[in-house]
């Protein structure tokens, strides 16, 4: 169970930051955040009251807070990483967040078999090289690379808090939506404050039109993420935590196929070689 749901929160995060990456680079990254944010909280608002989650309200919720607070800069970073450079080289980088709930994990006592563990370290160096990382090159993709690794402490983070945010699946509407209206006052907050400072909050060419025309895809870019957050919390409140974390951060394979057939970007022999890595680490993972 822990496997299957984890591997689903890989594909629901690379189909969103493959469709983040793209919206950003025709609209600010800060308004991909709010407004696929807000979208997603208005789907989980009708759940949770469709759903009764209101009575699942406890102290637990400010694991949603801090989640949510952390989350709009990891995403910002993030987007704004995938606009410079490739998505398949930037992607595998933000998984590296996977440090932060995996320490966690082994700090509080889990200890990964044998093939566990020989799982976690095929997996985690699939993860890099499917992207051919290239840590050399002009100013731009060094901004990228500090983009992305600030951001992937932010979603290390999101992943070990949203996993202690609830432990019913109505309660976990609750923390999710709670995580989302946070997400919208830190993330709108930033917003107002970077058009204070002279920043657009809408596309040069086109304007709210553009915005407009893309909230189907924005709806789903913010209903994928948080589908994917529910379906790590599970996978993590089910199995071990350092298994959950490093299955769910396979996302990067998903995010550098999606570019390869909708962008053509092509993969690299070290990416082809990555992806294989990650589909054997998966393998050793599943059957630990």
């Amino acid at each position: 169970m822990t496997a299957l749901f984890a591997l689903a929160t890989s594909l629901l995060w690379g189909l969103a930051d493959f469709g983040g990456g793209l919206l950003t680079r025709r609209t600010p990254a800060l308004t991909v955040v709010v407004v696929s944010q807000t979208a997603a909280a208005a789907v989980l608002g009708a759940l949770v009251i469709a759903t009764g989650g209101w009575n699942q309200a406890g102290s637990q919720l400010w694991f949603a807070i801090a989640a949510g607070a952390v989350g709009p800069i990891a995403m910002l970073c993030f987007y704004k990483a995938l606009a410079l450079g490739p998505m398949g080289v930037v992607s595998p980088l933000g998984s590296l967040g996977v440090a932060v709930p995996v320490s966690i994990g082994i700090v509080v006592g889990e200890r990964p078999g044998m093939p566990q563990v020989a799982g976690i370290v095929v997996a985690v160096a699939g993860i890099v090289l499917a992207g051919g990382p290239q840590l050399r090159g002009a100013p731009v993709q060094r901004r990228a690379v500090l983009l992305t690794l600030v951001a992937a402490i932010g979603f290390g983070s999101v992943m070990s808090l949203i996993a202690e945010a609830s432990t019913t699946v109505t309660g976990l509407f609750l923390a999710l939506f709670v995580q989302r209206l946070t997400n919208i006052a830190v993330g709108g907050g930033a917003l107002y404050a970077s058009v204070r400072r002279g920043a657009r909050a809408l596309p040069e060419e086109g304007g709210s039109a553009v915005v407009r025309a893309a909230l189907p895809a924005l709806l789903c870019v913010g209903l994928a993420d948080v589908a994917a957050n529910g379906t790590y919390a599970i996978a993590a409140q089910h199995g071990p935590v350092t298994v959950a974390a490093v299955l769910a951060s396979l996302y990067p394979v998903v995010t550098a196929l999606a570019a390869r057939g909708v962008l053509k970007e092509r993969l690299r022999g070290v990416q082809a070689a990555g992806a294989g890595l990650a589909l054997v680490g998966t393998v050793l993972l599943a059957s630990g």
